[in-house]
C-alpha cells in the first residue's frame, strides 16, 4: 500500500475507495503548446489506489474550472461554521494575466503539487465526485500524447560526460542558406535573415520546411532560401509521413485569405493541431489578428458548399465549417496536413461585397 494515502488519511477510510480512484498526482513537467491559441500545460503523473500510473495532460484553465465546481458544491458559506456536507478545499494559486508564460507555469508547480495533495486528501465522499474523477481521468486524447521530457521523473544523476561533436558532421547535415529576410508570424515559424545557415529537419509540406539556426526551431517557406543539401528522401516526403501523423512536432497548415478593397493577401497559417481539431471562435479570431496584424474590428468567414461566404459568430457557427469541410474534402483535393476547411477575414463591417471566388 502506498505510504502517501497513509499520511492523508487513515487506513480504514483509504480501504473504502474504489481501486480506480486517483490517490496522488504529480507534475512530471510542462509542455508548450503551439496551436491556435499559444499557452503551457502540465503534464501530471496520476497513481491510482489499484496501482495504475498514467499521464493527464492539463492547463491551469482546467485547475480553475476544477476548483470553481468544487467550491459551488462543497465550500462551506461560513468557513468557520462547515455544513454536514462541506469541506475544507485547498487554496489554489490565482489567476497571473502579466509576464511570460513559461516562466508562470514553472512558477506554479510546487503550488499546484500542494495544491492536488491535499485535494486527493479529502475525505473519501469527495473523491467519489465525479468532477475530480473525471479531472484526473485519462482521457483518450491524453493517451495519444507522447511525452517528451518528463524532467521532474528523471533518476538524480551524479555525474554528466561531455561529448565532443565531430564539426564534420554538421556540415553534412542538411542545410540550407537563406536568401531573403523572413519574418515569422507566430512562435511555430522560424525568423530568418539573409545569410544564415538553416540546418534542415524535416519537410512539413510541399512548401514548407522545418529547421533549426542559433538554437531556434521553426518552420519557415522553402521558397525563401537557397537548399545546399537536401533532406534525405525519407525525410522530405512529409505529406506522407510525419508531418500528417499525430503526436509532437506534427503540423497542419490553414489556408487563409485577407480580402480588402485593395485585393486579396493569402496566408498559410502552420499550427500544431490535428487536422481533426474544432478551435473555438475566439482562440480562430487571435489568431487571425496576429497573422495580418489588423487592429480594427475584423469578421471571420467561409465559404459554404454552395460558393456563398458564410461569416462566423460563434462557436457553433465554426462547428458547422469544420462539418461542411469533411464533407467537401471528398470533392476538393487537398495535401493530407491541411486543414479541409479555409478562413476568409474581411472588415467587419462588409457583409457580401466580398462574395466572389478565390
Amino acid at each position: 500500500m502506498s505510504s502517501l494515502p497513509k499520511q492523508l488519511r487513515d487506513e480504514s477510510d483509504f480501504d473504502q475507495l474504489p481501486h480506480n480512484i486517483p490517490i496522488s498526482a504529480t507534475i512530471a513537467d510542462i509542455e508548450e503548446k503551439k496551436g491556435f491559441i499559444h499557452y503551457y500545460r502540465f503534464v501530471m503523473e496520476v497513481r491510482t489506489r489499484g496501482g495504475s500510473k498514467y499521464l493527464v495532460y492539463r492547463r491551469y484553465s482546467q485547475f480553475f474550472n476544477l476548483h470553481s465546481e468544487l467550491e459551488l458544491k462543497y465550500s462551506p458559506g461560513d468557513q468557520d461554521i462547515p455544513g454536514p456536507n462541506t469541506c475544507r478545499l485547498p487554496t489554489l494559486p490565482g489567476k497571473v494575466f502579466i509576464g511570460n508564460k513559461k516562466e508562470i507555469a514553472e512558477n506554479r508547480i510546487p503550488e499546484l503539487n500542494t495544491y492536488m495533495k491535499r485535494l486527493l486528501g479529502l475525505p473519501t465522499w469527495v473523491l467519489l465526485d465525479d468532477v475530480i474523477r473525471m479531472f484526473f481521468y485519462q482521457t483518450e486524447s491524453d493517451s495519444q500524447y507522447q511525452p517528451r521530457a518528463l524532467r521532474r521523473l528523471r533518476p538524480p544523476t551524479r555525474r554528466v560526460k561531455t561529448v565532443k561533436t565531430n564539426q564534420t558532421d554538421v556540415f553534412s547535415s542538411p542545410r540550407a542558406e537563406v536568401v531573403f529576410d523572413f519574418s515569422g508570424s507566430g512562435r511555430l515559424e522560424l525568423s530568418m535573415k539573409a545569410g544564415e545557415v538553416i540546418f534542415l529537419l524535416r519537410r512539413v509540406n510541399t512548401d514548407w520546411l522545418e529547421g533549426t539556426v542559433s538554437n531556434r526551431t521553426g518552420i519557415f517557406p522553402e521558397s525563401f532560401v537557397k537548399i545546399i543539401k537536401p533532406l534525405p528522401e525519407s525525410d522530405s516526403d512529409g505529406e506522407s509521413g510525419g508531418a500528417s501523423g499525430k503526436g509532437a512536432g506534427s503540423y497542419s497548415c490553414l489556408r487563409c485569405y485577407l480580402l480588402t478593397p485593395q485585393g486579396v493577401d493569402t496566408r498559410d497559417v502552420c499550427v500544431e493541431e490535428d487536422i481533426s481539431t474544432q478551435p473555438s471562435y475566439k482562440e480562430l479570431l487571435a489568431r487571425m489578428r496576429d497573422v495580418f496584424k489588423v487592429d480594427g474590428n475584423i469578421a471571420l468567414n467561409y465559404r459554404d458548399p454552395e460558393g456563398d461566404l458564410v461569416r462566423l459568430l460563434d462557436d457553433g457557427d465554426v462547428a458547422l465549417m469544420v462539418a461542411d469541410g469533411r464533407g467537401q474534402r471528398s470533392k476538393v483535393k487537398r495535401p493530407v496536413n491541411q486543414f479541409p476547411w479555409e478562413l476568409h477575414v474581411t472588415a467587419a463591417s462588409d457583409m457580401s461585397v466580398y462574395n466572389t471566388e478565390i
